[in-house]
């Protein structure tokens, strides 16, 4: 196919060329892999500035976007790509076939970067998917880490720089830049722009910006860092959010009363326990959408609330397709058990037949579909049957097909149960998204001639 870029496409890869150190914050479906491997293309093959690239992206998007992106494109042609994923074997032989472009899932860097150590090959390192390294304490931050001195050119990319708040910067821009512009140490970014919140004697569980921090922490990476947002440069059509009411019966509301006060509840013959507040919230999660695991693992159902309101919504499509996010392994079964005829998208198979319309119901779990998955050619209806806490996985999925594409108003429904942590959830969402949106306005990318 022949690549006509936009102009915030052709800026992107121009930057990646022009900066040794780059922080791509592009919103979803502006094309930020073309726009990457164009720069890739023009350094290893036009300038020869680059020896060897190595690309580290989620596991499904290792293995199926970056590839078709670089056999898609006329412009391409030229460039030959690696997939270093699956046993030891395969990566080894992976590594071993003579590439311009090595593509590897995150869990393996560790095992990469022991496999090479100091005969690290890779002068230039492109992170899809930046806030994978959001943790300076992962064993992925770390080992890339080590290795960050022998490596040139990095480029990060992502669309949810900072699902959980300013403080996920940190380590993404330590591998960027090596610590240059917000410190080699957490507890220095800590102790500069942050104040203990939440804490229990020394612990503290929670931290807040102090004054002026937020401005000063805009202005020390904007020099590196190009922010777009997708609104900004693609003409999509109407996006509506709207929040479904379920209301639980007596019954599941007294044993939702009593498992948060008491962070145990009897249920039947079984007994649930909650034994920490990260658990109760688990718990507490799991009951809103109605079933419960015991300490054995198994599900117990308590209500069908949600259920209801899904069959509803399923009602009112009138037959257009409609897909249906969920979380808990009990929520895809007690759906299909009332539902049938909905089907889980699972493999590249899935995604094809969904997007040709042969799937008027579709289930997907944002953890293994979130990423570099274009579904805007099945449908415009999404429905949050049970929401996360992570807005990277939320906004993720959402962008499954709100995305360029799309020719149609997107309706995204979110099921929310009633007096439970369902509205907690939606409420922190909505607080993250604010903080993400504020980073991403503060170094916003106005291009060459726009207003």
């Amino acid at each position: 196919m022949h690549y006509l870029p936009h102009d915030y496409q052709t800026y992107v890869s121009r930057y990646i060329i022009d900066h040794e150190q780059a922080a791509i914050f592009l919103g979803m479906g502006l094309g930020k892999t073309v726009s990457t491997l164009t720069a890739i293309n023009e350094l290893m093959l036009n300038r020869f500035q680059v020896a060897k690239t190595l690309i580290i992206a989620p596991l499904r998007v290792a293995n199926h976007t970056w590839p078709a992106e670089a056999t898609k494109w006329d412009h391409l042609t030229n460039l030959s790509l690696s997939v270093v994923t699956g046993s030891e074997t395969e990566r080894l032989q992976a590594l071993h076939q003579p590439a311009h472009v090595y593509v590897i899932n995150r869990e393996n860097v560790p095992w990469l970067v022991t496999h090479y150590g100091k005969a690290w090959p890779f002068d230039m390192v492109v992170l899809d998917e930046l806030s994978s390294f959001k943790s300076h304490q992962a064993k992925r931050f770390k080992a890339l880490a080590r290795v960050r001195p022998l490596i040139h050119r990095i480029v990060g990319l992502t669309g949810t720089p900072a699902s959980n708040g300013l403080m996920d910067l940190y380590a993404e821009f330590r591998l960027l830049d090596g610590g240059q512009r917000l410190g080699k140490y957490i507890t220095h970014y800590r102790e500069r722009y942050f104040t203990p919140d939440k804490r229990n004697g020394m612990q503290v569980y929670s931290w807040k910006l102090k004054p002026g921090a937020e401005d000063e922490i805009y202005e020390r990476i904007a020099d590196m860092t190009v922010s777009m947002k997708t609104t900004d440069h693609l003409r999509l059509p109407e996006l509506t959010s709207v929040t479904c009411e379920a209301v639980m019966g007596e019954g599941a509301e007294r044993a939702y009363g009593q498992l948060r006060r008491q962070l145990t509840v009897q249920l039947g013959d079984r007994h649930i326990d909650a034994l920490n507040a990260a658990s109760l919230a688990g718990k507490l999660s799991q009951l809103a959408s109605g079933a419960i695991y015991d300490q054995a693992g198994r599900a117990l159902t308590v209500h069908s609330a949600k259920i209801d309101v899904l069959q509803d919504l399923i009602e009112q499509a009138n037959g257009q397709p409609i897909l249906i996010a969920y979380w808990f392994k009990h929520d895809l079964a007690r759906i299909q058990e009332v539902i049938p005829e909905a089907r889980e998208l699972t493999d590249p198979k899935d995604f094809t037949a969904w997007n040709a319309g042969r799937i008027p119901i579709a289930l997907i779990h944002p953890a293994s579909a979130g990423h570099g998955l274009n579904l805007q050619a099945g449908g415009h209806l999404l429905v949050w049957f049970t929401i996360p806490w992570s807005l990277e996985l939320y906004e993720q999925t959402n962008a499954r097909l709100y995305r360029q594409g799309q020719t149609q108003p997107v309706t995204i429904s979110h099921i929310v149960t009633k007096g439970t942590i369902d509205e907690q959830i939606m409420a922190a969402l909505e607080r993250k998204a604010f903080t993400q949106t504020a980073l991403i306005d503060a170094v916003k990318t106005m291009l060459k001639g726009e207003q």
